[in-house]
């Protein structure tokens, strides 16, 4: 099936897959950290005395603090779990099924109250609402840390993984402002249905609660069954286990990882704190409470349309552009709201400008590229840890945003029956301060950081997954890279065995040492070109494809035996991100000698400044004890005799 501009149906039920499971996974998150605390003070702990109650929702609201500060440690540690998990469905599905069900339950037994336990014993409800939380929190974490973690390994290039990256916050989109439409019909509902009255009361939580987790469990088994992990020479070569103390050295080693993070880190601080405060904005300081409800559909639709076009975008707009403009658009709303506030339409226009931000995609995409660019640096490739910084960053802005908004509302004087007509000018400085002035600096700051130190962009990290491709054909790998057929009789070197190879291409066989790349550079590794005169690659040999790079333009083939090829279409073509290039046949196909599996356009490679060479190399070189004779400069025709290889 071709695999060129057009999608495959596995393609379309992956991306659709991977969507989807964000609808739940948000929409859980949700429930989790804003509908639970409303659940909390206004229906849990109804009939207990007024002093307890207020300890007991402190104690819940303050541990909620605590352990999202917390997982700035324990986040890692989770992503690090992950990644050292080796099972036969991959290592990010068994966390988000076990995360998913573990979660679940435990929320809905903290939507009954504990089973009403407070009322009993509230001692011992504290002591046990603490251990549950945390343990959700934990399991939570896993399948936030897994699913995230997942985008590097359903595509190696940056273009794809904005797709699934794109999609993900799309639908994040709709599972969380979904919440607000019909968190009150529900919950009044089944409190109708259970006690004949129209209210929120605590059966209507629970199944609101018990709703939301079917359509969590339904989309984490869609991501599951849907996805599937992508295995090549680049990720397989980084399989050794990871400690605790390589992990937090690999995060602080990588600069990559720590300038995203904090350009990030300066923009959801800024974005979470006025975010916070805007409900305080329209009641006390322009004293149209009623029109607060255009906050939440302006940031709605805005996020609607800025997730499915950033890819498209980014085709044209390099990430740190789109970053910096959507952070110029954030100064921007800020001037809007201290200057302009009197204003109905330009505070509709600030709010847009306020939403229209790429920051979330671009961090989380360049995040993912920096997995290869610390696999070249530091030789470990951290997928679940590295895309645990994102969500760890959001959760410890949201513990920052909790605190300060409550400061910014006492320091403001805008706290119990205060009303706009009380607010002194100074209260209105103190206000703007905090809430407009300092996210200000910090959306500068964020941007003068992405600007300088982040130089990991689309075309630095295609360089680097051939500079990680030019290492293993080098030998520099330490496993077995992925082979399904008879791979255990190659991996223990019982035997030695042979594959004989067929020309994949019309055209002059060459000497690799003779390809130069645009560095100057020659071509590394054991192996030979084709100067190829058509525009078709066949199986050189009987085997199977056992992986296909996402930008198309190289792919593995391993022999019966277990020896593995690479043919690598062109030098430079990576860059060309899949254009031109199309494939015959599925990854894990099994294929016979002369089946064509590419169609590759030559002159577009050549118009683009690359060179068209095809060039095939043996991803183990350690395991060739020995290659026969190549009649280098002759010209073949795809099916005749290159030569025959010896390996361990």
């Amino acid at each position: 099936m071709a695999q060129g501009h057009k999608l495959t149906a596995k393609q379309w039920i992956s991306r659709a897959s991977f969507c989807f499971g964000n609808v739940g996974h948000s929409a859980f998150y949700g429930v989790m950290s804003t509908y639970f605390i409303i659940f909390v003070t206004g229906g849990m702990f109804n009939g207990l005395k007024t002093l307890v109650a207020d300890k007991l929702i402190g104690l819940i609201t303050g541990l909620i603090v605590a352990v999202r500060i917390l997982e700035l440690v324990i986040a890692p540690l989770l992503g690090n779990i992950v990644d050292n998990t080796k099972t036969r469905w991959g290592k990010f599905k068994p966390w988000i099924m076990i995360g998913n069900i573990v979660s679940v339950v435990l929320l809905l037994i903290l939507f009954t109250g504990i089973f009403g336990l407070a009322k009993v014993n509230w001692v011992l409800f504290a002591i046990l609402f603490v251990i549950i939380f945390v343990l959700f929190d934990v399991f939570y974490s896993f399948s936030d840390v897994s699913y995230w973690g997942m985008v590097p390994a359903l595509s190696e290039d940056s273009a794809e993984r904005g797709v699934y990256t794109s999609l993900g916050a799309f639908a994040g989109t709709i599972g969380w402002n979904g919440l607000t439409i019909i968190v009150v019909p529900v919950v009044t509902f089944f409190t109708y249905l259970a006690t004949g009255q129209h209210k929120e009361g605590p059966i209507g939580w629970f199944a609101f609660a018990a709703i939301v987790s079917i359509v969590a469990l339904l989309s984490a088994l869609a991501v599951c069954l849907g996805t599937k992990e992508k295995h090549n020479i680049i990720r397989n070569s980084a399989q050794d286990k990871t400690t605790i103390r390589e992990v937090f050295s690999a995060i602080f080693h990588n600069d990559q990882i720590l300038w995203p993070s904090l350009a990030y880190l300066l923009y959801s601080c800024a974005y979470v704190i006025t975010n916070g405060v805007l409900f305080y904005l329209y009641k006390f300081v322009i004293g149209k409470p009623g029109e607060f409800w255009i906050v939440g559909v302006i940031a709605t639709i805005i996020g609607f349309c800025t997730s499915p076009f950033f890819p498209v975008l980014n085709k044209f707009i390099p990430r740190k552009w789109l970053f910096t403009g959507g952070q110029v658009s954030m100064a921007l709303a800020y001037v809007i709201f201290i200057f302009f506030r009197s204003n109905v339409f330009m505070m509709d226009l600030g709010l847009v400008l306020f939403n229209i931000n790429f920051a979330q995609l671009v961090t989380v995409l360049t995040l993912t590229d920096a997995i290869e660019y610390g696999q070249l640096k530091n030789g470990q490739r951290n997928e679940a840890v590295v895309l645990a910084v994102r969500p760890m960053i959001d959760k410890l802005t949201g513990a920052i945003s909790n605190g300060l908004v409550g400061y910014i509302a006492i320091a403001a004087g805008m706290t119990g029956t205060a009303t706009a007509a009380d607010m002194t000018a100074h209260d209105i400085r103190t206000f703007d301060s905090m809430a407009f002035y300092i996210p200000l600096a910090f959306a500068v700051l964020a941007i003068i950081v992405f600007l300088t130190k982040v130089t990991l962009s689309e075309k630095k990290h295609a360089e680097v997954v051939e500079k990680l491709k030019d290492q293993l054909a080098a030998g520099h790998d330490n496993v077995v890279t992925g082979a399904t057929i008879s791979t255990a009789n190659a991996a223990t070197g019982v035997a030695t065995k042979a594959t004989t190879i067929y020309a994949p291409v019309d055209g002059k066989l060459v000497e690799m040492k003779n390809i130069v790349d645009q560095d100057g550079k020659g071509f590394p590794g054991k192996g030979f070109a084709i100067q190829p005169t058509s525009n078709h690659i066949y199986a050189p040999f009987d085997g199977q494809v056992c992986f296909t790079f996402g930008t198309r333009h190289a792919f593995g083939i391993v022999s019966k035996d277990g020896l593995e090829l690479l043919v690598h279409i062109g030098v430079g073509t990576v860059n060309m991100r899949g254009e031109g290039f199309v494939s015959h046949y599925n990854d894990g196909q099994v294929v016979k000698k002369g089946e064509m599996l590419f169609d590759f356009d030559r002159q577009l490679i050549k118009e683009s400044g690359y060179q068209d060479t095809v060039v095939n190399f043996f991803t183990q070189p350690h395991r060739v004890t020995d290659v026969s004779p190549i009649a280098y400069g002759s010209t073949v025709k795809h099916g005749d005799l290159v030569t025959t290889v010896k390996f361990k």
